[in-house]
């Protein structure tokens, strides 16, 4: 029996780690797409634990503990939790609704977040990290090894003391792109889902000059501005911007003019 749904037939590639993926592409399938899970990023702990204990054991000192992914509060909470409560005082916030739910799911709740927008800008405009509300207050960021410092940066500059603890770390693919590259030679790739500028990039270094070219012209579904001009400067031409997380994702690609 063929497939149904607005995505019929379609295969979609999924790119987030593997231990987020799952949702997204149970949505793309019930939607009567195909997914293929090819993510490009693996995520380990930090090669240095000693930040995040050290975080554990000044936990009580902070006045907000911000997670900036569930990879984050996958890999800082269990130590925060394994030697002590939760601090009653302690504000929880993060960048995107993922993550409150993550939270939640483990009993840390009345989280600071964006409703809407979820990046560091969408946080930062919110009246809880305003100047005058973390003006000499201690913040901890628990995210992965680099990214972007504007958060705290921007903190620093509003008057907060700011630890950023690196808890886990990432890395590109350890295998090859064959799977992407056989569904292209087999004309059965439709489009590329992809939500971080990071991955994109190693996905472009993994793909030989006839692979980037394909990936070209193939539509790419981005749930973020930044991502979409991280495409364009690397020579992507299909981009399409659709809402955030992953239902904004999957309302992109349900709502998308699919040539027959």
């Amino acid at each position: 029996m063929s497939a149904v749904g607005p995505l019929a037939g379609k295969t979609i590639v999924v790119t987030r780690p593997r231990a987020q993926a799952g949702p997204l592409a149970a949505a793309i399938a019930q939607a009567g797409g195909i997914p293929l899970i090819f993510p490009l990023l693996e995520i380990s702990p930090a090669d240095d634990p000693r930040p995040l204990t050290m975080a554990a054991d000044r936990l009580a000192s902070y006045a907000m503990a911000i997670f900036i992914s569930p990879n984050a509060v996958a890999h800082a909470l269990p130590a925060l939790l394994a030697r002590q409560h939760w601090p009653e005082a302690l504000v929880p916030a993060a960048v995107g609704q993922g993550t409150v739910k993550v939270l939640e799911h483990a009993g840390i709740v009345g989280c600071v977040a964006p409703a809407e927008r979820f990046d560091s800008e969408a946080l930062l405009a919110l009246p809880e990290l305003a100047a005058e509300r973390v003006r000499g207050r201690r913040i901890a960021i628990f995210r992965g090894d680099g990214g972007r410092e504007l958060l705290a940066d921007t903190l620093r500059e509003r008057g907060a003391t700011v630890d950023c603890i690196a808890c886990y770390q990432r890395s590109g693919p350890s295998a090859g792109a064959e799977p992407l590259l056989a569904a292209w030679r087999d004309n059965r790739l439709d489009a590329l889902t992809v939500s971080s500028s990071e991955g994109l990039r190693y996905l472009v270094d993994l793909l030989d000059e006839s692979g980037r070219e394909r990936l070209a012209d193939t539509p790419l579904f981005v749930p973020h501005a930044r991502i979409g001009e991280t495409a364009r400067a690397l020579g992507l031409r299909n981009i399409v911007l659709t809402g955030p997380a992953d239902a904004g994702i999957l309302e992109g690609l349900r709502a998308y003019n699919w040539l027959p």
